[in-house]
C-alpha cells in the first residue's frame, strides 16, 4: 500500500513528518479518522495542531474532498477536531470537552439504557470523591469563586429566575470538579451536568429551598478544610435532590402512560 508523506504547516506545534496511507474501504471516512487518531496517540499531533488543507489531505488519503469532510466532521463530533471557517480557518486538534460524554449519556437516557435513578446515583458517588479532593486542594481563590457562585444563586432565587438559578447550581459543581485539578473529573462532571441540565429543564421549577442553607454549611466546612463534613453535607443535599427528581420522573411516566392508554382507547 502506498504511503503518502506530508509536513504540517507553520501553525503546527510539531514539525515532524506525518505519514498517512491511502484508503480503499467502503467506509473510508472511518479509516481516515482512525489514522488521525493514531497520529494523536503517537504524539505527532497535539492540541492546537492544524491539519493540512483539505485538498492536500484528500490527495494523501486518495479520497474525494466530500469523504474527507465526512471524516473531519466525525472527529469534530467526537470532540477531537475543531473546524474553523475563514482565511485563517482549517481543521485544528481540539483540547476536548465533556460534550461528547454528555451526548452519549443523553442518548442512553433517551433510549432507556440509563434511568434517572442511575444517573443521580452515579452523581452522588462521584461528587463524594470530588468534594474531598477539592477540599484538600482548595485555594483562597477557589473558595472565593464558590462563595460568589452561592451569592449568584441567592440573587437568581430572590428574582425568581429559574434558568439562571439552575445554571448557577450546575456551575457550582463544575467549579468543584475543576478544583480537583484532574481533567478526567472535569470532563465527567461536565458530561453529567449536561444530561442533568436537560433533565432539570424538562422538569421545570421544583422545590429546593433546602439547597441554599446546605450550600452555606458546605462552604463553611470547605473553608475549615473539613473534607469529610463537606462531603457528608453534599451527599445529604444530593440525596434530597435525587428524591425530588425521581418524584417528578415517576409523575411524568404515569402521565405518559395515561396518554398512551387514552390514545389507544380513542382509536
Amino acid at each position: 500500500m502506498a504511503i503518502n508523506t506530508l509536513r504540517k504547516d507553520s501553525a503546527s506545534s510539531d514539525s515532524r513528518e506525518l505519514q498517512f496511507q491511502a484508503v480503499r474501504s467502503a467506509r473510508a471516512f472511518e479509516e481516515i479518522a482512525n489514522q488521525i487518531r493514531a497520529e494523536l496517540a503517537e504524539g505527532r499531533l497535539k492540541v492546537g495542531s492544524r491539519l493540512p488543507a483539505e485538498r492536500t489531505l484528500a490527495v494523501q488519503f486518495g479520497v474525494s474532498r466530500n469523504t474527507l469532510r465526512e471524516a473531519l466532521r466525525s472527529l469534530e463530533h467526537a470532540g477531537l477536531v475543531r473546524l474553523q471557517k475563514g482565511a485563517t480557518g482549517g481543521a485544528f486538534i481540539s483540547e476536548g470537552s465533556g460534550d461528547v460524554i454528555a451526548k452519549g449519556l443523553l442518548d442512553l437516557h433517551h433510549v432507556g439504557s440509563i434511568t434517572p435513578e442511575q444517573l443521580t446515583e452515579a452523581r452522588i458517588w462521584m461528587e463524594s470523591v470530588i468534594v474531598r479532593e477539592a477540599c484538600r486542594r482548595a485555594t483562597a481563590d477557589d473558595l472565593e469563586l464558590l462563595a460568589q457562585n452561592v451569592e449568584e444563586t441567592v440573587r437568581a432565587t430572590e428574582e425568581g429566575d429559574f434558568p439562571r438559578r439552575a445554571e448557577a447550581n450546575f456551575e457550582f459543581h463544575r467549579i468543584l470538579a475543576r478544583m480537583t485539578n484532574n481533567p478526567i473529573m472535569v470532563i465527567m462532571m461536565d458530561g453529567l451536568m449536561g444530561v442533568l441540565a436537560r433533565y432539570v429543564n424538562s422538569i421545570g421549577e421544583y422545590e429546593n429551598s433546602f439547597v441554599l442553607p446546605s450550600r452555606k454549611r458546605f462552604l463553611k466546612h470547605m473553608r475549615e478544610g473539613d473534607g469529610d463534613a463537606a462531603a457528608a453535607e453534599m451527599e445529604a443535599s444530593l440525596k434530597r435532590l435525587q428524591k425530588s427528581y425521581l418524584s417528578h420522573a415517576n409523575e411524568d411516566a404515569q402521565t405518559n402512560t395515561k396518554r398512551r392508554s387514552g390514545s389507544r382507547n380513542e382509536s
